[in-house]
């Protein structure tokens, strides 16, 4: 369509990410967006100003000269700071721009006061809470959780998280140190297996919806729900890997130096930045890990769905779902 003198066409899908999200470039590139800490520096006019740039040009309105750039920026400062379904303003921590603000401080602390079992409690509770949060303000409009279910899987991660911790930092008291250090890696990835699928529950009642290539509901599917669920924990544990396992190899080796044994204090800021270096990295690229709109060959689902989708189109081979983060 020819649109006036450099007017932006009203026909370019901003519901959609900007770069493919069938190839994994794609993906990463997308998550850089989505995760950039610097979102967070944004003040309420400039979410405002992105808001009315989306809200106008989903209603046909261009302002003049709005580049395509700009449309863009205004997609991912709009999503990373309101709700998809709800269009409400999500709670500065629970966005997605500050998973590696947060993730960092709190790891950080988590890998260097893991000897005392207080300490280890605190640091693991407030993860978990910060989880929480996470989890809470994220939730699919689809099935909404209620909050006494949130409050079942923050209590039942917490407990888990500790007690994984506590547990094998007993077991590991014989062993040498560097082993010790890798036991918070260990309870983060248990309350993960624990807090996830205890979040989405209703998904696994009453399943997700699974659509054709078009998009077109064809039902709910438990299956669907379990390998979706199943791929965002093994992606959450992948994001964890480097920011928890290399930063205790090079605190191990630096704290035998001089250097940090003269100046113990330096300990904790050292450990923050490293494991903020790993995250900046991991996360997007672990989002990345598997598309968000996967897809299920038709024998897998209940049999039940399965003869319904082929009663109606018998031709359909695969059908599509989406994972969540």
């Amino acid at each position: 369509q020819e649109s006036k003198m450099g007017e932006l066409p009203l026909d370019i899908n901003i519901q959609e990410p900007r770069w493919d999200q069938s190839t994994f470039l794609g993906r990463a590139r997308h998550f850089f967006t989505v995760t950039d800490p610097r979102n967070l520096l944004l003040s309420g006019a400039q979410l405002e100003a992105s808001r009315n740039i989306m809200q106008n040009y989903r209603a046909g309105v261009v302002p003049p000269g709005l580049t395509e750039d700009q449309l863009w920026r205004a997609k991912y400062v709009y999503d990373s700071a309101f709700h998809p379904d709800t269009g409400e303003k999500v709670v500065l921590i629970g966005r997605m721009s500050a998973q590696v603000p947060m993730n960092m401080t709190i790891t950080g602390c988590m890998l260097t006061f893991y000897r005392k079992t207080p300490t280890v409690v605190f640091w693991q509770w407030v993860n978990q809470s910060f989880n929480a949060i996470v989890n809470y303000s994220n939730r699919s409009g689809d099935a909404p959780i209620t909050v006494g279910q949130l409050g079942t899987a923050y209590v039942s991660a917490t407990t888990g998280a500790v007690a994984t911790a506590l547990g094998l930092k007993s077991l590991t008291k014989h062993l040498p140190p560097l082993v010790g250090r890798f036991v918070p890696f260990a309870a983060v990835a248990a309350a993960n297996c624990i807090n996830i699928p205890l979040m989405r529950q209703r998904e696994l009642q009453v399943g997700i919806p699974v659509t054709n290539e078009e998009g077109q509901r064809l039902g709910h599917s438990v299956a669907a729900a379990k390998r979706g669920i199943f791929q965002v924990v093994i992606s959450r544990i992948c994001m964890a890997i480097p920011a928890m396992a290399i930063p205790p190899v090079i605190m191990d080796t630096l704290e035998k130096k001089d250097f940090l044994k003269r100046r113990p204090w330096l300990g904790a800021p050292l450990q923050v930045g490293l494991v903020g270096f790993c995250l900046v990295f991991a996360t997007p690229l672990c989002c990345a890990l598997f598309p968000q709109r996967s897809s299920i060959h038709v024998n897998r689902l209940e049999p039940e769905l399965r003869a319904q989708i082929h009663e109606q189109n018998p031709s359909i081979e695969v059908v599509y779902y989406n994972k969540g983060l």
